[in-house]
C-alpha cells in the first residue's frame, strides 16, 4: 500500500506497520530545537544594527546570502554562523569590525551554544520504539564536535547503531551512507524536516523518505519536495510521535 500525504496515513490500518527497515534519521529541528536559536540570535543582530537604509527583510535578504557563500567556504556551525554575522556588518555598515564590534556580535550567539538540548515531543519515547523494531542510524551536517556535543547532551546516542556527521547531505553523500552500510535502498528511509538536505537528495539516491514539517525550518534548507520515483514512498507527517503509526 502506498501513501504520499499526512491524509493518506489516517487510512492505514490498525496495528499495521512497516517492519525491519533501516531509518536514517536527522538531527537538528528533527529530534531537538535548533534553528529557533539561530533566529533569536539574528532578531537580536538586525535590531542592533538598526540600518538606515534597508529594511530588517532587506538585511535579512542580504545576511541570507552572506550564509550561503560562507557554507561553501568554512562549512555549517556555530563558527560558520558567527563569521557571517561579522562580515554581513561589514558589508552594509561599509566599514571593518573592530574587536568592539565582534564582541558585540558573537554575544548574540551565545543563546545557541548554552541552551540546553530541547528535544521536539514524543521523540524519546518513539525512537525507544522505533529502535526496538528497526536499525537506526543518525545522520546529520555540521561540526562534528557540535553534533557529537549535541548527541551527547540529548541522551538519545543509546538508540543509534550507527552516527553519520557528514559535511553535506546530497546524492552521493547518501549513497555512500548506504554503501558503508551496505544498506538496501527498498528498505531504508530518510526521515528529516528540510526538502534540500533530508528529502530531495535522499529520495534522488533511491531512498524512501519522511518529510516531517517544522514551522522553524531554516530558510536556506527550503526547497520544493521532490515528487519520488515509482516505487519509492514519500511521507508526510507533522510529528515525530506519527512514525510509530507506520514503523
Amino acid at each position: 500500500m502506498e501513501f504520499d500525504t499526512i491524509e493518506d496515513m489516517t487510512q492505514f490500518p490498525a496495528g499495521r506497520k512497516l517492519l525491519g527497515q533501516t531509518l536514517l534519521i536527522d538531527a537538528d529541528d528533527t529530534l531537538w530545537e535548533n534553528n529557533v536559536y539561530f533566529e533569536r540570535a539574528i532578531a537580536s543582530f538586525i535590531t542592533w544594527l538598526d540600518h538606515k537604509t534597508h529594511t530588517p527583510a532587506e538585511v535579512r535578504r542580504h545576511l541570507n546570502a552572506v550564509e550561503h557563500e560562507t557554507i561553501q567556504a568554512q562549512g555549517y556551525g556555530l563558527g560558520s554562523f558567527q563569521r557571517s554575522l561579522v562580515t554581513c556588518f561589514e558589508r552594509l555598515a561599509s566599514c571593518t569590525a573592530t574587536d568592539a564590534h565582534v564582541e558585540r556580535i558573537h554575544g548574540f550567539t551565545h543563546i545557541i551554544h548554552e541552551h540546553p538540548i530541547e528535544l521536539l515531543p514524543g521523540v524519546a519515547e518513539t525512537l525507544g520504539e522505533l529502535a526496538a523494531r528497526h536499525r537506526l542510524i543518525l545522520m546529520t551536517k555540521g561540526d562534528l564536535n557540535e553534533q557529537t556535543g549535541k548527541l551527547e547532551r540529548s541522551g538519545l546516542a543509546r538508540h543509534f547503531s550507527a552516527v553519520e556527521i557528514v559535511a553535506e547531505k546530497d546524492r552521493a553523500t547518501y549513497r555512500a551512507v548506504l554503501d558503508r552500510h551496505q544498506l538496501v535502498p527498498e528498505s531504508s528511509w530518510m526521515i528529516g524536516n528540510s526538502p534540500k538536505s533530508d528529502i530531495n537528495p535522499a529520495l534522488a539516491a533511491g531512498l524512501h523518505a519522511v518529510f516531517l514539517l517544522h514551522k522553524d525550518t531554516w530558510v536556506l534548507e527550503h526547497a520544493e519536495v521532490s515528487k519520488p520515483a515509482p516505487g519509492q514512498r514519500l511521507i508526510e507527517l507533522d510529528t515525530f510521535a506519527k512514525l510509530r503509526d507506520m514503523f
